[in-house]
């Protein structure tokens, strides 16, 4: 299935839940969010049906995010079920790592292929700063556990100005002797109002994080990478890993986007800095058939703006840091 821009449906990025055990500071204010109540959020069943579905479409890669997935009981399963789905050959997860764990043999045994592991800093000052919890050992220690798991893992940090750029060079080294890729993320403006995000206040963009790298590591070499990436990833002599960068601010990669977000909620994004585009809880809920979902999915994702920016015009309201990525799906 292509969009009106020619671009393929083949990528799933999927909430379970809104709510998270950390308060990182590009994410939401120190006393959170407002969450939604459980009779809000879409059931494991309710998933299942809207993934199964969008597989017929031609998803083959279904990321779970949140929030932080692992603070909603019964996900192990929920994966297990998701195995089962014909057509879908990757499924994945994000996590900020606090209690996942004791999860990893059992996420190697269901076949989870990769885990994006949120990791901003390692220092535990500078943790405890950017999360609001001191929570870095238990990170660390699901970091071991997904090398020893075999589990391909990519290490996702967002860059943010007077916070951690210290961090970028010594995160960046746990790519030298370890088979990871390590990910800076440009700073969003999805922050829950927690601090004024524009694109005067956000002054890390991708290239002068690249800058930053190779004044400290060398040439980063560029690398081929799938149709689709997000991250611009480079080699670096002498490491084993990779190094990556991610334009999330910048948006340089929406012409080959391929995917979807579905919120906690049911909303359907057809992208990152869009609204709520369909709300597929009430139609779930409402007694839609399989045929009505699956032409409201197709619509949807047709009509979907060319990239980031234009769906960012498109919004009613332009605050977006109102907004946060625990809301939306990180």
């Amino acid at each position: 299935m292509l969009d009106a821009h020619g671009r393929p449906l083949e990528y799933l990025r999927l909430a379970v839940t809104d709510r998270c055990n950390l308060r990182c500071f590009y994410c939401m204010p120190e006393q959170g969010i407002k969450y939604l109540p459980k009779s809000e959020v879409l059931s494991y069943e309710e998933m299942l049906r809207l993934t199964t579905l969008l597989a017929g479409l031609g998803v083959r890669k279904v990321r779970l995010t949140g929030g932080e997935p692992f603070v909603r009981r019964g996900l192990l399963p929920f994966i297990e079920q998701l195995a089962n789905v014909p057509g879908l050959t990757d499924i994945s997860l994000t996590t900020n790592g606090v209690l996942t764990a004791p999860y990893v043999p059992e996420l190697a045994r269901l076949g989870v292929r990769a885990v994006n592991l949120s990791l901003d800093t390692l220092d535990r000052h500078r943790f405890a700063a950017i999360t609001r919890r001191d929570e870095l050992p238990a990170v660390l220690r699901t970091f071991d556990a997904l090398l020893d798991a075999g589990i391909e893992l990519k290490i996702n940090a967002v860059v943010m100005a007077g916070r951690n750029i210290a961090d970028l060079v010594p995160l960046a080294e746990l790519a030298r002797t370890r088979p990871l890729s390590v990910r800076f993320i440009e700073e969003m403006p999805f922050n829950g109002g927690s601090h004024e995000a524009s694109a005067a206040t956000l002054p890390w963009h991708h290239a002068r994080i690249r800058q930053h790298l190779e004044q400290h590591l060398g040439e980063l070499r560029p690398l081929p990478a799938p149709l689709g990436n997000t991250a611009d990833e480079y080699a670096v002599a002498g490491f084993e890993g990779t190094v990556g960068i991610i334009a999330a601010y910048s948006r340089t990669f929406c012409g080959s986007c391929n995917r979807l977000r579905l919120t906690a909620e049911g909303g359907l994004r057809t992208c990152l800095y869009s609204q709520n585009g369909l709300d597929l809880r009430a139609l779930l809920r409402g007694g839609a058939t399989d045929a009505d979902l699956l032409i409201a999915l197709q619509q949807a994702f047709y009509h979907r703006a060319s990239d980031g920016f234009a769906a960012e015009r498109e919004r009613p309201l332009h605050q977006l840091s109102f907004e946060s990525m625990a809301t939306i799906g990180g």
